[in-house]
């Protein structure tokens, strides 16, 4: 005779090992370039609001790999249409969440033809938001393109000045259309501190219009999440590893009796900064988003002949 209760019990434990954490307020994405990874993270969490790739990630892609070992590269068109086939069988997987798709560009990557790309990786699935450095071409093409009602994120951001003017280029997007990408982990990496500066985005942008959301992004290590959650951040982009390691935790949510330790990283004081100047009136520059671009490229290039 069979134990039924002992099957419910069963039922209901599955069920709620795949239901999303109860006052969980941020959206979790999966910092991938591989499908198979996406797979893998759904199977374990049940869940993902969405998915980032960059031409570093991509280039991890175990197929992208495999051919590389093999000694074969790719031709341009070829390397297009193996990211597309990557980007459109993750959003196979995840089709009411988010996938960003990074637009190749260098230092001499022009608006224009920042737009042309946006505009035909747009068309390769229904639920992208195209990546878009943080430079002046950047910003420009994300004007452009959010007036088309294209949905962008803007990656690569290390000040506050930075963040005000995605804002500024972008406010004819709707809430939920524009993402700001601050990278955690490359903070730290000169000695300041990524997640006070995810703090001072999030106040900053408490004073707009809701219109730009933040996803914190170059997560490195779980107490990067802990904190992240505990700022109840808009939208937090993981690596499948720490997402395992919240799992094996149980999806443990921090109160706010969570003491996350910035070790000896230097504080990035708050800047109150003006939102509704224009965005050409904001100074972007900054080492860091010239060093993204360059590793982005870099990553890109060695895959073709």
């Amino acid at each position: 005779m069979i134990d039924k209760s002992h099957f419910f019990v069963r039922i209901i434990k599955l069920t709620t090992f795949f239901m999303k954490p109860k006052n969980l307020f941020s959206k979790i994405f999966l910092d991938s370039g591989d499908p198979q990874e996406t797979k893998d993270t759904l199977a374990l969490l049940g869940w993902l609001d969405g998915q980032t790739t960059n031409p570093s990630l991509f280039a991890k892609n175990p197929e992208v790999v495999a051919k590389l070992k093999a000694g074969q590269k790719f031709s341009q068109q070829e390397i297009y249409a193996s990211y597309k086939k990557a980007i459109q069988e993750i959003s196979a997987l995840i089709p009411a969440g988010s996938v960003s798709i990074e637009v190749y560009c260098d230092t001499n990557t022009t608006a224009e033809e920042m737009v042309k790309q946006a505009m035909e990786m747009n068309t390769w699935i229904n639920n992208a938001h195209i990546k878009l450095p943080i430079t002046h071409e950047g910003l420009k093409a994300a004007e452009i393109l959010t007036i088309a009602g294209i949905r962008v994120n803007m990656t690569l951001c290390f000040s506050q000045n930075q963040g005000a003017a995605v804002y500024a280029a972008t406010k004819a997007a709707k809430k939920g259309d524009v993402f700001l990408s601050p990278f955690i982990g490359r903070l730290d990496d000169i000695n300041e501190d990524g997640m006070n500066f995810i703090e001072n985005t999030l106040t900053m942008f408490k004073n707009g219009d809701g219109h730009a959301q933040t996803l914190a992004a170059s997560v490195r290590t779980f107490d990067h999440l802990m904190r992240c959650l505990q700022l109840q951040t808009d939208i937090i982009t993981v690596p499948a590893k720490v997402l395992k390691l919240w799992a094996e935790k149980n999806f443990i949510l921090p109160d706010q009796t969570y003491q996350y330790n910035s070790k000896d990283l230097k504080k990035m004081p708050y800047e109150e900064i003006n939102l509704n100047k224009n965005w050409e009136e904001y100074n972007i520059q900054h080492q860091l988003t010239d060093q993204g671009v360059t590793k982005f490229v870099a990553d890109w290039n060695k895959l073709l002949k």
